[in-house]
């Protein structure tokens, strides 16, 4: 079922985490963290509309990395139904597409449900106060890749923040796979 991320709570604080990454590190918040704040994306293997993305993802939080804002992916669906997500498949993608970023399992699913993410891709991206200025799309992508010349609404959110401190008032949801929980 696709979604669509809820408006950007401006000011809300990031939630200190410590989940393992296909390194085989333990990562928290605070190694993530860049010198002018931190994008923290929930995204997973199997979904149309990270996959469609993906180069993207990649092109730009190399980019964000060079304006001092560092990134964070983490994956938290229920790998019973959806196999393809493992942590093993999860250390194959992220070795394949050269993730300069830890890719970090949630299997508990309590970080996702701390941050109240709904979707995959879904972004949260915060200042060097690690306070939340971004929830939208990382472009005009869907299911299948936007025109290559289409604006980059993550990567132009994520500079303002990185030199401002402060994100853009006006932001476009992202839209994507259903986060998938596991049954009560």
């Amino acid at each position: 079922m696709a979604l669509e991320t809820p408006v950007c709570d401006f000011g809300q604080a990031a939630i200190d985490f410590a989940l393992p990454g296909t390194d085989n590190k333990i990562w928290t918040l605070e190694d993530c963290r860049g010198e002018n704040g931190l994008l923290i994306m929930f995204i997973c293997n199997h979904c149309p509309y990270v996959k469609a993305i993906m180069d993207r993802l990649i092109r730009d939080t190399n980019e964000l990395k060079q304006l001092g804002i560092n990134s964070v992916a983490i994956s938290a669906n229920d790998v019973a139904d959806y196999p393809e997500d493992s942590f093993d498949n999860m250390k194959t993608v992220a070795e394949q597409n050269g993730f300069s970023f830890p890719y970090l399992y949630d299997e508990s699913q309590e970080v996702a449900q701390a941050y109240g993410a709904v979707c995959t891709p879904d972004f949260f991206g915060y200042n060097k106060d690690l306070k939340l200025q971004y929830r939208g799309r990382l472009d005009a992508s869907r299911k299948e890749a936007a025109p290559a010349d289409v604006r980059r609404d993550l990567f132009e959110a994520m500079k303002q923040v990185a030199q401002t401190g402060h994100g853009p008032e006006q932001q476009i949801p992202s839209m994507g796979c259903s986060i998938k929980w596991r049954a009560a």
